[in-house]
């Protein structure tokens, strides 16, 4: 059969993207002896160790998410780029090229409900099926780790192989260490 509309779009669109958002077509030949993908990992090295040594300037990773560095880097990128896709100078297909007259109606996936069931009865059986207090125990010693300065991960390993879920293992260390909330800082 013939592609539909839909996928015939959605194949312009993968070949717009790699032509537009990925500077692919910057260079004749990006692989004629790769001095450009060299030239091009040179430059993400030298932005990474820039921002490494920004972040150690700043007392290291820890210090540095209590001043708000990461969240600022992260909000100034993201208006950066939306200044430029506003502007047209970053093209963003779909959204400021390539667009289509008409909108296509949104259709979400609807998983079928029999699925959320047969995961529900999954969960169930693993927790009918495994040794509780091995369970208990791991995650015990899960938090004690993570109220000293233990290696979690051993732990962690331990209570995932008596069959504890992620969500259990996840809220033992939140019990100890909370919720993180970043602070506002400008």
């Amino acid at each position: 059969a013939l592609p539909t509309d839909k996928s015939a779009r959605l194949a312009l669109r993968t070949q717009q993207v790699l032509a537009h958002e990925t500077d692919v077509t910057a260079t004749v030949d990006p692989f004629a002896g790769s001095y450009v993908i060299e030239r091009m990992t040179d430059d993400v090295e030298g932005a990474a160790v820039d921002l490494m040594r920004r972040v150690e300037d700043l007392g290291g990773a820890v210090a540095a998410i209590e001043q708000g560095f990461q969240k600022n880097e992260i909000e100034r990128s993201a208006y950066r780029i939306a200044q430029e896709t506003d502007s047209g100078e970053r093209v963003v297909v779909g959204v400021n090229r390539f667009q289509i007259d008409a909108e296509e109606p949104y259709e979400p996936l609807r998983v079928d409900p029999a699925i959320e069931a047969q995961q529900a009865e999954r969960l169930a059986n693993l927790r009918a099926g495994r040794d509780q207090q091995a369970v208990d125990a791991a995650l015990t010693a899960l938090k004690k780790a993570a109220e000293g300065e233990d290696n979690v991960l051993y732990p962690m390993k331990e209570a995932l192989r008596a069959r504890a879920t992620v969500g259990e293992v996840c809220n033992a260390l939140r019990e100890v260490w909370g919720t993180y909330v970043p602070s506002d800082v400008f």
